[in-house]
């Protein structure tokens, strides 16, 4: 691939790691790109959910039922467009896959919410486990779950080329090629 195609498909994750001092990086970047950047990215989601529940309940007012919601949904929509666009690369849907693609991915989540809510309920609320302890547990075992349902039901699509930049560069057209 010529230098011209491999800028033109870089995006600005790669474009950072070829800053002078990031270069070293690089190797170890391409090869874990995808999961560094659902982590990434997963970051920046805990922090919409904890920023716009705090927002609601706290600033506003809001039911704490109600706040966690209005986060939740917040949540789960910057997760999907980001990994959307950053990590799976997927593109070039039309409207029929995309709004499947949508339903998938709420779908997942909303599957990984009512696992988190199980183990919250047995082992805190019926077993009287720490709290936190179990909270968190409970946040890596749905980390685990989103990815995996991400990667293999939502944004599935052609296994990538060497050479390729990005996480995927996955283009599916309305006819479902690359489903």
């Amino acid at each position: 691939m010529n230098e011209e195609n491999t800028d033109r498909n870089s995006d600005i994750f790669d474009k950072i790691m070829n800053l002078p001092g990031l270069r070293i990086l690089n190797p170890f970047y391409r090869k874990y790109k995808e999961i560094l950047l659902y982590l990434f990215f997963g970051g920046l989601t805990f922090l919409v959910s904890i920023g716009s529940y705090a927002w609601c309940n706290v600033g506003l007012g809001i039911n704490e039922l109600v706040a966690n919601l209005i986060s939740w949904i917040l949540a789960v929509t910057f997760a999907y467009v980001t990994n959307k666009i950053w990590v799976f690369s997927t593109r070039g849907l039309g409207t029929r896959l995309f709004l499947l693609e949508i339903a998938k991915f709420f779908g997942g989540r909303l599957f990984t919410l009512a696992v988190e809510e199980a183990i919250l309920f047995v082992f805190i609320t019926r077993m009287q486990f720490n709290s936190i302890l179990i909270k968190v547990v409970a946040q890596v075992i749905v980390i685990v779950l989103n990815y995996l349902i991400s990667k293999l039901v939502v944004f599935k699509g052609p296994t990538p080329q060497p050479g390729v930049s990005g996480a995927g560069q996955r283009e599916r057209t309305e006819s479902g090629a690359g489903e």
